[in-house]
């Protein structure tokens, strides 16, 4: 069976990595520059050295990595391992599933996360440019 949209998969898969690490590299600026909404819309950022503001660092130069493609499969594993952690530490104590704990975003952003660490940077990369597959 033809695929629908086939011939656009990795013009898919490319602004799929840049809207998934843009989004990301925003979470990280509300944690560690306090934009955005601040650390849980309080508009203000995370305390330096802190659990939140270490996470806002990977999210921030990580998101950022991914979106850009550089070193993009090595960005999009940390970040991935980070969003597992949150669910792990954040959201499954509030329940079973992802839909249950308010952690759908966090599981969603894993394993995206971890399709971008298997698959690499793809086309409209910096790691495609200087043509390398990291």
């Amino acid at each position: 069976m033809e695929r629908f949209l086939g011939g656009f998969a990795d013009r898919i898969y490319a602004a799929l990595r840049i809207v998934a690490g843009f989004l990301f590299a925003c979470h990280g600026a509300q944690k560690i520059l306090g934009v955005l909404g601040g650390v849980q819309g309080t508009g203000a950022a995370a305390e330096f050295g802190s659990l939140i503001w270490v996470a806002g660092v990977i999210e921030l130069v990580g998101g950022a990595l991914v979106a850009l493609g550089w070193y993009a499969s090595w960005a999009a594993f940390l970040c991935s391992g980070q969003m597992a952690v949150a669910y792990f530490m954040v959201h499954q104590s509030r329940g079973l599933l992802p839909i249950q704990n308010g952690g759908e975003l966090a599981a969603l952003y894993a394993w995206v996360f971890l399709l971008i660490a298997a698959r690499g940077a793809g086309p409209w990369s910096l790691d495609g440019r200087r043509g390398s597959g990291l």
